[in-house]
């Protein structure tokens, strides 16, 4: 009886864990910003990406062409990742069995989908799924390249890489691994590499380290414009990120499993995985390694840690613990992959009730708009405080409420200022003038909400109208205002 694919039960296990509850979670602050993004048009797309968000326009485009055909649902938004997600447990178990043996690459595939994070960011609006999957492809056609070198494969794998730059820039980091085993194989051959068990003559050698920079030229001339324009918008893209520090690193295995006790588990049993594999740990290793040191010391100088931009080295500590499960007897091994999944159980259920984080501090967009919905008159205005903040929250309810009262304030939206925040009335008195009724929503819970509005805005409020209701919601409060009957 023929073999299934070694790609097949890994891909088909993911894909089930990441469409089980997809669209259960409200789309979170980011999401939203993809979403606003990927439904303008290419040219305000360009705008913004000139404006705030260079970094992740590549991925902007794609999401708007995706939307064109699928629509903007929640689960029509996530699907990408879903697919990126599924196609990345796959990839990983072909890469673990070209670089170990077949029983390694399956269990690394199966440890992958039942990770809570690949739920987490299989299930998420955002590049990292994309992400993962390109790095591990670049890295299998890397493997393929060095192990029989042909302009063709050489080709593909300066494809797969240029394409990761586009979707990650942060994910180019995973070069300095490939570097690293390129550098090692031209030296002592694949096999010191631990891409092959045959020597090839130096002159092929020398021709691979050559092919190898050729092929990561295309990444230079498309990523580095991009990487230059996203420095310069770097205080306003990362203004909420910290400097790194020591403790971080210490995080960071839960951070990227989205469980500290699956992250903690899953590096233990990838050092065995190291330890046993000798120097075909090389590229597994650096690949793990090398981009969470690249980041975390450049961390140190500019914001830039932050532990989701990791989230494409996972497969790479998946594959050096499925070498190490492979060294034991497979119904052992199955039950440690089946424990990596029941101790995630907990956070999977979790994320899939809110994407915000802390998983306890969840905002309810949904309900906020559907106190709006329910009780919307002809007239009415709302206005949102805090306005330019990362919780997006005229986005949150333009998404779900689709034709909100008038945003009153509003003098510039963000579609026509090519940003994520739209530009406010400096004088909200007069912008207030003759409206009625007023949807008031406020970030965080208040039994005052109008008292926690700051500035003119809450003056002119404050000065114009009473509250007539307040609906206080997860991570929100809703309240209806009216004129005072002497204005």
């Amino acid at each position: 009886m023929r073999r299934l694919p070694v790609w097949l039960p890994p891909a088909l296990l993911t894909l089930a864990v990441t469409l089980t509850g997809l669209g259960s979670a409200q789309l979170w602050r980011d999401e939203l910003a993809t979403w606003s993004a990927a439904t303008r048009s290419p040219a305000d797309l360009a705008r913004l990406a000139g404006t705030i968000d260079a970094a992740t326009g590549p991925y902007y485009l794609l999401m708007h062409g995706w939307t064109r055909v699928f629509g903007d649902s929640t689960i029509a938004l996530r699907a990408p990742a879903v697919l990126a997600m599924t196609v990345a447990a796959g990839l990983l178990a072909v890469l673990g069995a070209r670089l170990v043996d077949r029983s390694a690459g399956l269990l690394a595939g199966l440890l992958f989908a039942v990770l809570p994070g690949t739920s987490r960011y299989g299930q998420e609006a955002r590049p990292y799924a994309l992400a993962t999957m390109l790095a591990v492809l670049a890295t299998l056609l890397l493997v393929t390249a060095l192990r029989r070198p042909s302009w063709a494969r050489w080709a593909g794998y300066a494809a797969a890489v240029a394409a990761l730059g586009l979707v990650h820039l942060i994910a180019l980091t995973l070069l300095a691994a490939h570097a690293l085993v390129v550098l090692v194989t031209w030296w002592h051959g694949p096999a010191e590499a631990g891409i092959a068990t045959g020597e090839h003559p130096t002159g092929e050698r020398d021709r691979r380290v050559w092919r190898w920079v050729v092929a990561v030229v295309p990444v230079a001339l498309l990523a580095g414009p991009l990487l230059v324009k996203a420095r310069t918008q770097q205080s306003r893209q990362l203004s909420w990120v910290d400097l790194a520090r020591l403790d971080d690193l210490t995080a960071l295995p839960g951070g990227v499993a989205q469980s500290s006790v699956v992250g903690g588990l899953l590096v233990g049993v990838a050092a065995l995985g190291a330890a046993r594999l000798g120097r075909r740990a090389l590229l597994p290793v650096s690949a793990v390694l090398l981009p969470v040191l690249l980041l975390f010391v450049a961390g140190t100088v500019v914001p830039l840690w932050v532990p989701r931009y990791l989230v494409f080295v996972v497969p790479f500590a998946c594959l050096l613990a499925g070498a190490a499960l492979a060294a034991v007897a497979t119904p052992a091994a199955l039950v440690v992959v089946v424990l990596a999944g029941l101790l995630g159980l907990p956070d999977q259920a979790a994320l899939r009730r809110t994407h915000e984080w802390p998983r306890s501090a969840p905002v309810d967009y949904a309900g906020a708009a559907r106190v709006i919905g329910d009780g919307q008159r002809p007239g009415d205005a709302v206005v949102y405080s805090p306005r330019h903040s990362w919780l997006f929250l005229d986005l949150g309810i333009e998404y779900h409420l689709g034709d909100p009262p008038r945003d009153v304030l509003v003098t510039e939206d963000e579609v026509r200022r090519g940003d994520l925040w739209a530009a406010e009335c400096p004088r909200p008195a007069q912008c207030l003038a003759g409206t009625p009724r007023v949807w008031l929503v406020v970030a965080g819970r208040h039994t005052e909400p109008l008292a926690a509005v700051p500035g003119a805005k809450g003056d002119a409020l404050r000065a114009d109208f009473t509250v007539a209701q307040v609906w206080p919601r997860p991570g929100l409060t809703v309240a209806l205002l009216t004129s005072r009957p002497d204005r």
